[in-house]
């Protein structure tokens, strides 16, 4: 049907397997070659000479020798002849010049496309990959000569399978050998010629990569979870935090707590500022009565000498001006008062007699001017003979007090505050400290507590106060002796002159009627041991005026006891 006309091939056209190449003629006009001319055009029934045989080229159609064809050209189409030896044949026309590609020649030689013509670039350079089998011999579409050989190969093993033979990359995925070339392969090629997955390959490529997220899922979550609970943990919600609380109480405590005894007695106690002309001093005290009487130290008061000024506060934060009622030195006792204030609640008076060393106790007071100050203990010793002040050089300001010791805290500004039992009655008052330094004084050591505080028994300092309060003074007992302070014996020994000159022992007086003289040492009173003389003044006003007192008294190496009644001096 061709009526002898060239065949053009399309470009998208498939490539025939290499032996059909062999075996047909060119599919489309080419360029003239310039290696090869044109075979001439014969005339008057000439016979053309016989060109040589161009490789790949073959003669559809024709029966004859190959002499008697003239040499085609690989770009001109050949009808089909019917000749043998000098068949007939009609010679194609050159084909009309064709412009020049846009792009460069692919270098590769990728099939279908060979060189790239004028209307699309080249497509991208197609790497198939090696077939899975060998490719089975296929049938060409193509009637081809039976006089041109064809050398069969040796085996299906031994040929070479070209991967771009029968290579279709429009192909569909699937599809026999025969619809693909002879090639079998798993699907469509990519650019890089490598086969893609297939669906049960892919469903196991999702499978896993599912496994993986949820593996790296958990153990992120897993971190991440611990870090918020250490920070929680650590730092609270991402709330206000509040904290678990108890429930208010009631205020009241068991009366012989130390709560229930600050609550009863520090209406009672109050603080005492003193300014006088030369220095000012801060101590404590507590309400003796109703009408306004305050029991506090000597000490505390004394600064205000004859033109100071007392101030009192109360635990409530009322103040008043008080006044001296009376005090003395050698007890270290002083009352003062306070009018026109209502409301006074007095604390109670204990029996320091009945103290028992290892009762508990609570001191209340003023510790460096911080008022209402509780602290607690208990009565770690009795009977401590104890000397405070002497500042003035002359002993006139010497206390002697048989006190009551306790490692209840007590510091500079508890002078004069109560020590109460475990009832709230005031069993001491809270004059002296042992400290580190020199101070042991209240009014004059600045030295804080070690835990030996010491207080002047309630019952020595009822009588003092009563006899303060009653008389403005206070009497000492007393045994009519002159005592040798300088002796460093064991006892106190009776001197052999007065500070006057005059006799040792009071002519008339207590020791005088008791037979004591001079040069004697008495080691014991009311059968306690004595050490010196400070210790014999203390012993001695533990008591009162008029009570009776039995002394050990050694003379000469040997020891006597006698027994006198206490005469009575005004103190100072």
């Amino acid at each position: 049907m061709n009526e002898g006309r060239p065949t053009n091939a399309k470009w998208w056209s498939r490539p025939r397997p290499e032996a059909e190449e062999r075996d047909t003629a060119p599919a489309h006009p080419t360029e003239p070659d310039p290696t090869h001319p044109a075979a001439p055009t014969p005339t008057d029934g000439a016979e053309p000479a016989a060109p040589e045989p161009h490789p790949g080229d073959v003669r559809e159609g024709g029966t004859g020798g190959a002499s008697s064809a003239p040499e085609p050209h690989p770009g001109d189409a050949h009808g089909g002849g019917t000749g043998g030896d000098g068949g007939d044949f009609e010679l194609q026309e050159p084909a009309a010049r064709r412009p020049a590609p846009l792009h460069a020649p692919d270098p590769y030689g990728t099939p279908p496309y060979g060189r790239p013509g004028p209307w699309a670039p080249a497509p991208p350079v197609q790497h198939p990959a090696g077939p899975t089998a060998h490719p089975a011999p296929v049938a060409s579409d193509v009637p081809v000569a039976s006089d041109v050989p064809v050398e069969p190969a040796e085996s299906a093993e031994a040929a070479t399978p070209d991967p771009w033979r029968n290579y279709d990359p429009w192909a569909a995925t699937h599809g026999s050998p025969r619809e693909h070339g002879g090639l079998r392969h798993s699907g469509p090629f990519q650019q890089n010629g490598v086969a893609v997955p297939t669906v049960a390959q892919r469903r196991g490529r999702a499978r896993k990569s599912l496994a993986l997220a949820a593996v790296v899922l958990a153990l992120v979550s897993g971190g991440v979870g611990g870090v918020v609970g250490a920070y929680l943990e650590r730092n609270g919600g991402l709330t206000d935090v509040e904290l678990p609380q108890a429930a208010r109480e009631a205020p009241g405590r068991a009366p012989d707590s130390v709560a229930g005894i600050a609550a009863h007695a520090l209406p009672g106690v109050v603080t005492l500022h003193v300014h006088g002309s030369e220095e000012d001093g801060t101590g404590t005290g507590f309400v003796l009565d109703g009408e306004g009487h305050i029991l506090t130290n000597n000490h505390v008061i004394d600064p205000a000498g004859a033109n100071g000024t007392i101030t009192v506060t109360f635990s409530g934060g009322q103040t008043a001006k008080a006044r001296v009622v009376g005090h003395d030195s050698g007890y270290d006792l002083a009352v003062v008062k306070v009018t026109g204030v209502g409301g006074l609640a007095p604390i109670a008076l204990g029996n320091s007699d009945s103290v028992q060393v290892g009762d508990p106790v609570v001191a209340i007071g003023a510790p460096f001017d911080l008022a209402n100050t509780v602290t607690s203990g208990i009565i770690s010793a009795k009977d401590r003979p104890i000397t405070a002040g002497g500042e003035k050089g002359d002993g006139s300001d010497v206390s002697y007090v048989d006190a009551l010791q306790t490692d209840a805290p007590i510091n500079p500004g508890n002078s004069g505050g109560p020590l109460l039992d475990s009832r709230a009655r005031v069993i001491g008052i809270n004059s002296a400290i042992r400290s580190a330094d020199s101070g042991s004084d209240l009014g004059t050591g600045q030295a804080g507590s070690i835990g030996l505080g010491f207080a002047i028994p309630v019952n020595q300092a009822k009588r003092v106060a009563e006899e303060l309060i009653n008389t403005g003074r206070a009497t000492h007992p007393v045994i009519g002796v002159t005592l040798d302070m300088n002796y460093t014996g064991d006892g106190a020994r009776v001197g052999a002159k007065a500070a006057g000159g005059g006799a040792s022992v009071t002519v008339g007086g207590p020791g005088a009627k008791a037979g004591i003289k001079a040069g004697d040492v008495i080691t014991e009173v009311d059968g306690t041991r004595v050490h010196s003389g400070e210790e014999l003044i203390v012993k001695t006003r533990a008591h009162r005026p008029g009570d009776h007192l039995r002394l050990t008294v050694r003379r000469g190496g040997a020891d006597r006891t006698i027994t006198l009644v206490l005469g009575s001096a005004d103190g100072g």
